[in-house]
């Protein structure tokens, strides 16, 4: 038997929901039940995604949350090695439907909560590429007019997303604003992975490229950062020192 109820009661604490989002059902523990989330013997789980409703939210343009038509603006829920990459694993959603996530869900604004991986049903879908597993504290609301599905090219099969050019750019943490000390600690604390595959390619001439890629993909990054925090002092200097002493190595 199911255990979502007839007439659910809202998770006391939730901030206040858009429309789109309470046209959502809610399940046992209050929660709304987001658009993406797969269904598994009548339940919803929230570790899961359902891929036909992920190819649905591509085809049809809609809103990977609450599953409605997306409008002109396209918003992505990001941690901060993929605004590096500009890749996502989801996506827009609608701006509302976005900043409700990043201060109600659990993984999002819990910077010590991890995904549980117990009791996984088996041949589930998973994530494109290769996801690192942590959660890196922060999340930046990216607001942009495009994006740009494509195969992933190492990792799990699948389909990732090329992230447009930022129009808006709001950085949260533990449900709030986030503040630059917090941003920038996820940053540096991140950008070793991503050293990490730059350094997996052959030659050390291959090497050197992916690094001085992974450079360049830093500094818009920081740019961003200056802009939103201008007083703070934010500077790449310390993702740049890790760059180059990979490339020492």
């Amino acid at each position: 038997m199911s255990t979502i109820a007839k007439t659910p009661a809202l998770r006391p604490g939730l901030p206040s929901m858009p429309e789109r989002i309470e046209r959502l059902p809610i399940d046992a523990r209050g929660y709304p039940v987001p658009f993406f989330v797969a269904w598994v013997n009548g339940e919803p789980d929230h570790r899961i995604v359902d891929p036909a409703k992920l190819t649905k939210c591509v085809k049809e343009r809609r809103c990977w949350v609450c599953g409605e038509p997306l409008g002109r603006f396209l918003v992505f829920t990001l941690g901060p090695m993929c605004c590096i990459t500009r890749t996502s694993g989801e996506p827009p959603a609608h701006l509302g439907c976005a900043l409700f996530s990043v201060q109600a869900c659990p993984f999002l604004s819990r910077p010590h909560a991890h995904r549980r991986e117990a009791g996984m049903p088996e041949g589930i879908y998973q994530p494109a590429g290769d996801m690192l597993k942590r959660n890196p504290g922060v999340s930046a609301v990216w607001t942009c007019r495009d994006y740009k599905p494509f195969r992933a090219y190492g990792g799990n099969e699948g389909v990732l997303f090329h992230v447009g050019d930022p129009q808006t750019v709001r950085w949260y943490a533990e449900g709030r604003p986030a503040e630059a000390h917090e941003v920038e600690a996820s940053i540096v604390s991140g950008l070793p992975k991503l050293i990490e595959a730059a350094c997996s390619h052959g030659s050390n001439v291959e090497q050197g490229k992916e690094l001085d890629a992974l450079a360049a993909y830093v500094l818009p990054v920081y740019a961003l950062l200056e802009q939103m925090y201008p007083t703070a002092g934010v500077r790449p200097e310390a993702c740049l020192t890790l760059i180059e002493a990979a490339r020492r190595a």
